[in-house]
């Protein structure tokens, strides 16, 4: 590889190779379901010295790696909703934090019998218990559940763990030069410095951020270029007063949350984010020995197995004693069956100041390589995976008094109708049904938010996931004359039909296909009644004004 080595002393060269790389990894990476964050971390040791030693540009790659992460921190409070939280209430608060505490703890007790040091043990403990959101909230929203009970109680655990990820990193920033100054010192400063950065965030988010966002919006780029400026000078200052970048750019992110053009801002740094990450593992294997790793197999081995065993239990064991079904509880505990790009920040910081080494850090990062490969398989085929295990399953839940059943609304036991799926279809259908005094129907979803607004309504609503092997058992079917499934998915219509037949329902069965190819496999495997929306919006939109007008012309 001498002439490869010889290239890569040119930077320009030296990127190109990088790069071209990263997009053969990145290929293989999406030919094996596998999210980019895995075939980065490959990528670090793979241009490392460890195997090509392309990597000449080190203080290039270092100040790339910084800004990505302080991009990566400003995108997290950018999208910090607590709102979130609150929407599915205590349970996001006290699984985040019980499940934080526990694995913490756990791991720490598996390091000690490992015979690692307390010191070692307690950031490996630490490294193990934050989740990646990146990759929950893409698969989640590729599986379309980033809106379901799960998903939302996911969703809101995961943000109090990047709240508590921040508190670690101030921690750390605080106790960074503690060579130098007294405990008391460090904690003086620390708070000093800590009350004056978000006072200076507060004021500059209530009387500065609204008048100059409003005004830069007026141009797409400039706007963008003011979000990053923003990120990286207040990771700047949070460098210069004795705090980590990674705080400053936090709440940089922060205090653009609750600007109307926060989403506009993140969707045109998401891109930014992951080009930037790439380096960031590239400097992570650019100072990695394989041969150190090599030596931690077993270890990271043990530590995997926990992660991806040890913390969905803990999860379920956490959302039972609350009273959550064992499916929910099972796939929400999915979700934190890996470490995260965070995990490996950590242990940046803690080589950094000196209390771990490059063992530790290579260890933390096979423990990433290992969870977060798997663990994108077990969310990908969870719900055949929870009806493999259900039987064991029963064990983490109540007997009775769900919390699921809370969303309940029935005035009645016979329905009409029963409307699966309440998004613009299904609540179109039941707002003309609201015309009708005479028909009584019930809408079935699994979005907490939409169960939230037929109750206010006082519309008759029940939780359930066509998904869920046990779903005709949580809605009042048996009574109703016809039911209309408005979710668009062949294989979960089938699957409905099929469940319908062997409980012997007599009634009409409506399903809905977007595509003529949809409409043709449900015809052929003997569904009488298929919707097709787009068809029939076309057809209305034609007959109550467009043949109106063409007839005058």
């Amino acid at each position: 590889m001498n002439w490869l080595t010889s290239i890569a002393e040119n930077p320009f060269y030296e990127f190109a190779i990088i790069l071209a790389f990263a997009a053969l990894l990145g290929l293989i990476g999406q030919l094996l379901k596998q999210p980019l964050i895995v075939m980065f971390i490959a990528l670090g040791i793979l241009v490392g010295p460890s195997v090509l030693d392309i990597v000449k540009s080190k203080d290039n790659i270092h100040l790339l790696a910084e800004i990505g992460i302080s991009v990566l921190l400003f995108i997290v409070g950018l999208k910090l909703d607590l709102r979130i939280i609150k929407s599915v209430g205590k349970i996001a608060l006290l699984t985040g934090l019980g499940q934080v505490l526990f694995t913490s703890l756990i791991g720490y007790f598996i390091g000690l019998a490992l015979g690692f040091t307390p010191l070692h043990s307690f950031y490996i403990a630490v490294a193990l218990t934050f989740s990646s959101t990146i990759i929950i909230v893409k698969l989640l929203s590729d599986k379309k559940e980033i809106d379901s009970l799960h998903g939302q109680i996911a969703i809101g655990f995961l943000i109090v763990q990047d709240i508590v990820v921040i508190l670690v990193m101030i921690v750390l920033s605080a106790i960074q030069k503690g060579g130098e100054t007294s405990l008391s010192e460090d904690i003086t400063r620390t708070l000093v410095a800590g009350i004056g950065l978000l006072a200076f965030t507060f004021i500059t988010m209530k009387w500065v951020i609204p008048t100059v966002t409003n005004y830069l919006a007026k141009s797409q780029e400039l706007l963008t270029l003011f979000a990053i400026a923003w990120a990286v000078t207040l990771a700047s200052v949070g460098e210069l007063i004795g705090f980590s970048g990674e705080v400053g750019a936090f709440l940089a992110g922060m205090s653009l949350a609750s600007s109307d053009f926060k989403d506009s801002i993140s969707s045109r740094l998401v891109s930014l984010r992951d080009f930037l990450l790439l380096f960031f593992f590239v400097n992570l294997g650019a100072n990695l020995d394989l041969s150190i790793i090599g030596n931690q197999v077993s270890s990271a081995i043990y530590f995997s197995v926990f992660v991806l065993i040890g913390n969905p239990i803990i999860v379920l064991i956490i959302m039972g004693a609350m009273g959550y079904k064992k499916r929910t509880s099972f796939l929400a505990g999915l979700t934190v069956a890996q470490i995260s790009e965070f995990s490996l920040i950590f242990a940046g910081l803690g080589l950094a100041v000196g209390h771990i080494t490059n063992e530790i850090v290579g260890l933390i990062t096979l423990v990433g390589l290992i969870t977060i490969g798997l663990s994108t398989y077990l969310i990908l085929y969870s719900h055949q995976i929870f009806e493999f295990i259900s039987p064991v399953l029963g064990v983490f839940q109540r007997k009775n008094n769900f919390v699921e059943n809370d969303n309940l609304v029935i005035q009645s036991e016979n329905y009409d109708v029963v409307i699966i799926g309440l998004g613009r279809f299904g609540n179109r259908l039941a707002e003309m049904l609201d015309t009708h005094d005479e028909i009584r129907y019930v809408g079935v979803d699994f979005d907490p938010g939409i169960i939230k607004e037929w109750r206010k309504k006082n519309r008759a609503i029940a939780y359930g996931d066509i998904d869920d092997p046990e779903f005709l058992e949580q809605i009042p079917y048996q009574s109703s004359k016809i039911i209309v499934c408005t979710v668009p998915d062949v294989e979960l219509s089938k699957q409905l039909v099929k469940s319908l037949e062997r409980n012997k329902y007599s009634g009409k069965v409506v399903v809905t296909a977007l595509t003529d190819k949809d409409y043709q496999q449900l015809i052929t495997c003997g569904i009488e009644y298929v919707l097709q929306p787009q068809k029939m919006a076309a057809s209305d939109f034609y007959f109550n004004f467009l043949k109106d007008k063409m007839a005058r012309i």
